[in-house]
This record gives C-alpha cells, structure tokens and sequence, in this order.
C-alpha cells in the first residue's frame, strides 16, 4: 500500500498516452477490411510483411495502382474502443513513391491519401457498411508526405519513412473505426497507432490530483479538483488544476499548507507531525519550532507547549515566548504621612517572574482605632491615588483624603501579566500608618436661594470629608470687574449666607471654606451670582402690583398688606428659605418671570423674529477653530469671539450648510430666536448670529463637557450623591424659568442638556428637534395624530394626543432624574418603543436606579403620575431638591434592593440572577461585559462563587473603575439575596 501511494504522488509535468491500437504489435496478419476487396479487376489495399526504421518485422498495407484512373481504395480498421477518451489522436507512419520516378505515369497519380473515422457503439461494420464515401464517414484530413522516394537498387526499394499525428474529436460513442483512402498513388501505410492523452497523477501545491483525460478540444482545459495531502489544509479558495488538451497540468488555483502541529517534508509532499519537544502553532509552510524554556509537550503533533508547573503564558504573551512566573514582593516600603495624605515608596521586587511588564497594585484597608488586620475593612471610594490606585508603573504613589486620626494598612502588591493565571494572591508588602488630624476638605457646590438689588442669599453642601466638627465657614467674595485682593470674608456658623451690601446689577465671584479645629480647608471652586438691577426690580413690582389689585375684593386689604411686607423685605433683605412669600416674591422678582415667550412661528416674515431677539455679529468677530460635530443643518465648530470692547471668549458655532432652500435657513434660525429669548444660568446662553455673510452662523456659549448623558456614561460612578442632585437642581431651575415663560420644552432629556468645567448643567436644544428626522440615537415613535416624539421621555397624554404643556416637561423631567442617577443608562433599557407605551400605560414605572436615595426615586415617581394634573410643578421641585441640598441627611436612605419577584415596578436595572445561564449572560444584562475574560480567568464561572465574592475579589479580577465596582458588588449582593430566597422557598 506504501509503494503504492508514494507512486501516486511522484509528481511529473509529463503528460501520459494510452494506447488503444498499434499495428506494430500485431503477431498475426492485422485483417483489416479493404474495398474494392481483394481478386476484383481493380487492385485495392493490400497487407504484407515489412520492415519498421529498426528492421523488425511488422505487418503493413500498400497500394500502388497509378496507372489507371479514378482511383477509390480504401482500407477500414477493426472496431476500437476509446475507453472514456473523448479526442483520439492517430500516429500514422507511411512512405509515398515520388509520381515523377514513374516512367509513364498519367497525371492521376496522387502522393497524399485521406483519413476517416466512423463512429459506433459496438462492432456492427460490415465489407459495405459503413459506405465507402465520405459521409457517413468523418474526414479528418489528407495526408501529405513530408519525403518521397524514388530510388531502386538491387535489394529492393529504398523507402524513406513519413510520421504524421492526426486528432479527432469529441467522441462520444464506444468506440469507432478508421479508415485511410488511396486515390491513385502509391504508398505503404507501415504503422498505425492510435491513443489518446491524460493528465498524470501528481501533488502540486500541497494537495493530491488524479490522473485526469485530456479534453474533447485540444485547446479545452478539464478542471481537476485536489485533494490535500494527509495533515493538510485549504488556505482559502478550492484547490484546482486544469488538465490541457496535450495532457499537460497547467493553471493552478488554491494551495493546501500542512495544519497546525505539522511541517512540511520531501518537497511538500508530505505533512509531518512535529517531534516531542517542539511544535508549531498554526498553518503554514513553516518548519516547528523547539518549545520555549519552561515549557514542554506531551505528544507528537503539538500546536503549543505546556507551560511547567508554577510558570504561566499570558493571553498576549507570543506562543514562542518562555513561560514565566508571578513576581516576588516588593522590597522596603516607606511611608511618608502628612496629615490625611500618605506618600508610599518601595523598591522593585527582587524576582520579576521574568517578565518586564510588572506593576503595583495599593489595597487599603481602614483598621479604626482597634489596630490589627483582624479588624480591618477596605478603603472607601473616597480615597484618592494619585497616579492612580491599580496598575502603576512607578514604584510611588500619594494618597489623600483619609479619615483623620485613623490606622491604615496598606499592601503593596506586584503583579504582572501572568498574575491573574496564577492560583495564588500577588506578592505584596505591607505598612501600618496612623493619619494626623487634618482640615476638611473642599465644598464641592454652591447655590444661590434668591437675590435683590443689593443682596444674595447662597447656601452649600457640606464637605465630603470634614474630618471633624465643622466650627464654621468662612465666605470670600469680589466684585467680578475687581481684582480678587479686594475680597471680602463673611463667617457664617450655618451653610447659608445672606451677603448684603451689593451694587445693583452686578456680578460677583463667591468662594467658600469649612474650618475645624485643625483650621480651614481648601476653597470651592469660584461660582458667579449677579444682583438684580433697579429696572429689573422696579419692573417686576410693577408687573406683581396688577395681578395683586385684580384678586378677589374680599382680600385686598390683605394682599396689599402682604405686597408691603414683601417690598420691605426685599430692601432689608431679609429672607427665609423656605418662607411662602419669599418664594412668590422669587417669582415676581427674579427679572424675568412674567416675561412671556413669542413663537417665531407667529411672525408673518420668520426673519423679523431673528433681528427681534438675536444679536447680529460682524463674522470677522468670529474665528472658527476645529469642527466638533455634525448637526443637521452643517457643522458644529468651535471657536473664538471677540466683539469689540470686550474679552474674547471661547464659543460654540453652528453652521448651515451651503446649498440651503429658504426653509432650511429659516428652521436653523428659528433656534436663535427661541434662544435669544432666554437668559438664566441654566440656559444655554445666546451670544448672537452671522446672518449677513456666508456661512450663516448660530454662536452660543461654549459648554466643555458636552452633553449630560455622554459626560454621565465617561464618568460612570464618579460623582457624589450631592454633585449629583446639585445637577438636578441646576436643570430643574432653568426649566422652572421656562415653564414660568409659558415655553414647553417636548424633548427634554439629558442628551439635550449640556455640561460645562464646573459641571453646570443647562438645557438646550429648543425647538429644533420638533423638526428633525428619526435616527438610530434618539429612536422616537411616529403618533397617530404625526409627528416624531421620542416616547421613552414623553408623557403619556402627549404621545396619545399630542398634549405637550408643562406638566408633560415635568414627566420627561422625571427620566432625566432617572439617566442622571443611573448615570446615562438607556430608559427602559433594551425595550421596545411599543412596549414602554403598554408598561406605562398598565402603571409600570421605572425603579431606582443602584444607590439612589428613596428621596429621589420618590420624586421621579411623583413626575410620572398618570394624571398630570398631581406632578409637581418645577417650582415645587426646585424648593424640593433645595431642601435635599440643605439636609444631606435626607439623601443618606436608599430604596431597598428587590427580591426580583413579583416587582411592582419595571425592574430590569437589577435582573434576576435565575434567568441566564452563564456569568457572561449575566454580566451582559447589568452592562458590565468587558468584564467577561476577567471573571473567566479568575474562576469566577459559576454563580455560586460570584456570589460570594467581595470588594477584593473585585479589584483581584481588575475592576479598577469605582463605578464598576460598585454596580457589580450590589449586582452580586443582589444574588446572593436571590439565592437565599429561593433557599428559605426550598425548605
């Protein structure tokens, strides 16, 4: 069998005849049929001995009867069978007498003769049939000699021997005949072979081709599939080889390469299997490899090598690379303490694993006053690392904002890229420190209550950190067109200031600082507020008496009174947070109040709205400098404006595009004259408009942090529960100002509200949306009344009946409040438009998203009541989140995780653990996928570990953000949970 198969590969470029008739070896007389037959008057073919080029006998037929006209002699082959052939092709061997060597011969005489074939599908010919004529006979062609002879001596004739090859096809039949006809010449037919080509067996490009028969043509090419050789593969495309009509292999297409584990050998005929010792990781003409140092194999035929016990490969480590171990512990770590902040140092670890990619992981542990590791508890979110806590390349890290008068351990950890392999913890180094007392840290926000003419009520949060007793707060604050060294302190025992004495009209920059006994902390960050001008005053007294005198006669007395107090109150400055008065005298006076809004859509000529309430600007005050985004309408740049007289500030620029219809140019206008109505902090401000030159231009404010749920998602958990109602706060007033304008908003969401450096949140996008076509990012639901609303944020009775009205911005308020807090989650997650209008619509709402305070959820709920006419106005919840901010306490309560059955509410924010199969699934439903190799690598593969797991399990598997810490520490507790509910049901 082995010699059998090594002759099936020998590889040839030479093609192979088969036989299928040669006169030459015929041992007997060759019989074939002449007409006319032999002994008639006339002399026909005739069959005799002769003598081949090497003398040996042979069996030939001649002719010779040049003398007489009209010459019709033909002689017919036997029957010949062509044995799937479909082009035969005849070697015809032959001498020819030279006519003019014949003394009187006529000039009949020919030296050519023709060559026929009859086909057949058994042997049926007879001495007349086939006729002896040209049809049914297939002529191939006539027959010249090259040479003739015409020379005599004693010994006979001296014949010179013509070769001559012929084809002829297709075949079809079984078989057929031939037939050679003389026409008055003379001649010898000495040899006759006839045989038809194939392609040889043969291994080209790595894969195996059978013998293969040449074409019906001899320009066809046969197409020949391969066959990779034993331990081979197809690189791409079929393997192919075309078989030419000589019987040569030619065209190749595709190639096999010897697969993983194997190498090529004898001229890639063969694919041998790797030795003990060595492998090779992937197809290929390569030869294998020795393993690397402390690895090895265990059998022939390997794709990679083992790596030794206590040594490890990491993912991205090279097959070709030497297995290496985990690292020693870092040597002599120093402390350093300052107060509540810590420098730490070390030296490299003596062992590296022989990897160069170590780093340093720092654990803290907070060990109380009892000292002891027994006793201790990881480190809060509140710490900081600078560079950072996980993956450091330097052997330094500073740490700040530890608890004052606190013990600490800290393990220094080395790690490299094959830790996570490894079985067993990292290495690590560890010291004890106690932090001194120290200063509370920064307030992290400011808000302003109300104001006057000559006054600004302001109150603040209480530092994330006060390390101690805050004693008191210390307030700095400058006029805005004045140097800060003209500041003015103010002590305030309470988080609340009323600071009087002010310009009219002016703005003025505030920062503030607790103090302990261990002495100030650091300054917030500057905040501006701005008092009311004596115009502003004077027209919301005059704007408040009118509505005051047209209440009801039996309380006029009253209400005048009450206007007294009020207008006495605010030139005292006298205010109380949460008095009725001050809250209406707010609303008559902060400006802009009873400022009503105009539809530009109202203008008979849309262009006159623009001039109306948007400034005009010179384009050469605007210097365009990068494009930021795309709008609808064109670009979104940003840049630099500089109008005369004034500084240059950094600005936002919406373009139109060029080739714009007058309608397009009045819709991106219309958005200047909504904006150009506005002015509150919380809105994004207008600058003005190029309309005068092209490109036509909206230039606003510009906002750093761009929009809300896109800033939420990059800062995933990175923000205090306070920072983050602070936002809300911010929102909500400025679309308290609208609604007190009688604008409704209708796409209110926090992708359309925008974020600046110190996370100011202000809404945008007024109107405009109205107009805009449905896209894969705002996925909104066409009504039955027309029109795009995006559904996950609208209120019930607008997507019903197209009722938009504040109370429905107040519902779409609601989902902000939820995006916010689930920091930039998709409402209703991966549900359908159709189904979110059926579960609001059977009562289902929202739940709390992870660590949201029941406070909050509360409110979210009480936008979303079913009957608008029970939501809360903006007003309400402004004073709402004031009181959250004044009592950071009220924010501490947090809504109880659910057992994930039989929720009252649309609970998808935490799934039920039951419903998936794998921890992939499962980190995939809470958002947490990219997570999947680190869990799988650790082990974590089943949910009866992951639910076990703790905080230091989760930075073990290399969850460094504290956002993903926290979602999957409560997703967990959520599990385990589950898991013992369904324990208790079980017994």
């Amino acid at each position: 069998m082995d010699i059998l198969w090594i002759l099936w590969i020998l590889p040839t470029a030479l093609a192979v005849e088969e036989t299928l008739m040669d006169s030459t070896t015929a041992t007997a007389e060759l019989g074939w049929t002449v007409y006319p037959t032999s002994g008639s008057s006339e002399n026909s073919w005739e069959e005799v001995s002769g003598y081949d080029e090497g003398m040996n006998t042979i069996r030939t037929y001649q002719v010779c009867n040049v003398f007489e006209s009209n010459q019709n002699n033909w002689v017919r082959t036997k029957y010949i069978r062509r044995r799937g052939a479909q082009r035969i092709h005849v070697e015809m061997k032959f001498s020819v007498r030279d006519c003019s060597s014949i003394p009187g011969v006529p000039g009949s005489c020919k030296e050519t003769f023709n060559l026929y074939y009859y086909e057949s599908d058994s042997d049926t010919a007879s001495k007349s049939s086939p006729p002896w004529m040209e049809n049914p006979w297939i002529k191939v062609d006539t027959i010249a000699a090259d040479e003739s002879f015409s020379q005599v001596d004693l010994g006979g004739r001296v014949m010179k021997i013509n070769t001559e090859i012929r084809s002829f096809g297709p075949v079809s039949r079984n078989g057929f005949y031939l037939a050679f006809q003389d026409y008055g010449g003379c001649m010898s037919l000495i040899a006759v072979r006839v045989y038809y080509r194939k392609c040889a067996a043969v291994v080209r490009n790595g894969a195996m081709f059978g013998e293969t028969l040449a074409g019906a043509e001899s320009t066809s090419l046969v197409l020949a599939r391969g066959v990779c050789i034993p331990n081979g593969e197809e690189v791409d495309v079929p393997i192919k080889l075309y078989c030419n009509g000589d019987g040569e292999w030619m065209v190749p297409i595709g190639r096999c390469m010897c697969k993983a584990g194997h190498e090529p050998m004898d001229n890639g005929t063969i694919c041998k299997a790797c030795q003990t010792g060595s492998f090779k990781p992937s197809q290929g003409d390569e030869s294998c490899i020795q393993c690397p140092i402390n690895s090895r194999t265990t059998s022939e035929g390997a794709i990679n090598c083992v790596c030794r016990n206590g040594y490890y490969r990491a993912d991205s480590d090279p097959l070709q690379m030497p297995c290496t171990t985990i690292p020693s512990a870092p040597q002599t770590v120093i402390s350093s303490v300052n107060e509540t902040s810590l420098m730490l140092e070390w030296r490299p670890p003596r062992e590296s694993g022989g990897r160069e990619d170590v780093v340093y992981n720092i654990i803290c542990k907070s060990c109380g006053g009892g000292g002891g590791r027994s006793g201790c508890t990881r480190c809060g979110d509140n710490v900081q690392y600078s560079p950072r806590q996980l993956g450091l390349t330097d052997n330094r890290v500073h740490i700040s904002d530890l608890l004052a008068h606190t013990q600490y351990t800290f393990e220094v950890q080395a790690v490299n890229g094959v830790s996570d392999q490894s079985p067993y913890s990292p290495q690590y180094s560890s010291v004890n420190i106690t932090t001194n007392q120290a200063a509370p840290s920064a307030v992290s926000i400011m808000h302003q209550v109300s104001r006057t003419v000559d006054s600004i009520t302001l109150s603040w949060s209480q530092p994330d950190q006060p390390n101690g007793v805050i004693l008191d707060y210390e307030l700095q604050y400058y006029d805005k067109e004045l140097s800060e060294y003209n500041a003015t302190v103010l002590r305030s025992q309470t988080n609340t200031a009323v600071i009087r004495g002010l310009k009219s009209g002016a703005i003025y920059v505030f920062t503030v600082r607790a103090r302990t006994v261990a002495g100030f902390g650091r300054y917030s960050g500057k905040m501006y507020f701005q008092t009311m001008t004596e115009a502003e005053y004077n027209s919301s007294i005059q704007e408040k008496l009118p509505l005051i005198v047209g209440s009801a006669a039996a309380g006029l007395v009253f209400l005048i009174a009450v206007v007294v107090i009020v207008i006495v109150c605010n030139r005292r400055g006298f205010e109380r947070a949460d008095s009725e008065y001050t809250d209406k005298l707010q609303h008559y006076t902060s400006g802009h109040r009873m400022k009503i809004y105009i539809d530009p859509f109202t203008y008979e000529d849309p262009n006159e709205a623009v001039r109306e309430f948007a400034k005009e600007i010179d384009n050469s005050c605007v210097k365009i400098e990068q494009v930021i985004g795309a709008g609808e309408f064109g670009e979104v740049c940003s840049g630099n404006l500089r109008l005369p007289g004034k500084r240059e500030m950094f600005v936002a620029i919406k373009t139109l595009k060029s080739g714009y219809t007058e309608k397009q140019r009045r819709d991106f206008l219309s958005e200047a004259s909504i904006m150009g109505q506005f002015d509150h902090p919380n809105v994004i401000h207008l600058e003005g408009v190029v309309t005068k030159n092209s490109p036509v231009m909206i230039v606003t404010e510009f906002m750093e942090n761009g929009s809300l749920d896109s800033f939420l998602r990059q800062n995933d958990g990175q923000f205090t529960v306070i920072q983050l109602v602070g936002m809300l706060r911010g929102i909500a007033s400025g679309m308290k100002y609208l609604s007190d304008m009688n604008y409704v908003h209708r796409d209110l969401a926090a992708r359309n509200i925008l974020v600046n450096s110190n996370l100011v949140c202000k809404v945008s996008d007024f109107g405009l949306s109205r107009f805009l076509e449905d896209d894969t990012s705002d996925p909104t639901y066409t009504s039955a009344l027309g029109g795009k609303i995006p559904i996950r944020w609208t209120a019930p009775e607008a997507i019903q009946y197209r009722k938009f009205t504040n109370a429905s911005d107040v519902w779409s308020y609601g989902i902000v409040m939820w995006e916010v807090m689930s920091y930039g989650e998709r409402p209703y997650w991966d549900m359908t438009n159709q189904d979110v209008i059926n579960a609001i619509e059977q009562d289902y709402r929202l739940p709390p998203p992870m660590d949201c305070p029941s406070a909050l959820h509360q409110l979210m709920l009480d936008c979303w009541q079913k009957d608008r006419n029970n939501r809360p106005k903006f007003s309400q919840i402004v004073n709402n989140l004031d009181k959250m901010i004044r009592n950071p306490n009220s924010l501490k309560a947090m809504t109880p995780l659910s057992s994930g059955v039989h929720l009252p509410l649309l609970d998808r924010s935490v799934p039920d653990f039951s419903s998936f199969s794998t921890v992939d699934e499962w980190l995939d439903a809470i958002k947490m996928g990219q997570y999947k190799d680190n869990f799988a690598n650790a082990n974590f593969n089943s949910f009866d570990v992951v639910s076990q797991m703790t905080m230091e399990d989760i930075l073990r598997v290399g969850v460094t953000l504290a956002g993903h810490q926290k979602k999957i520490l409560n997703s967990v507790q959520m599990m385990r949970a589950q898991m013992n509910q369904i324990q208790s049901v079980e017994v």
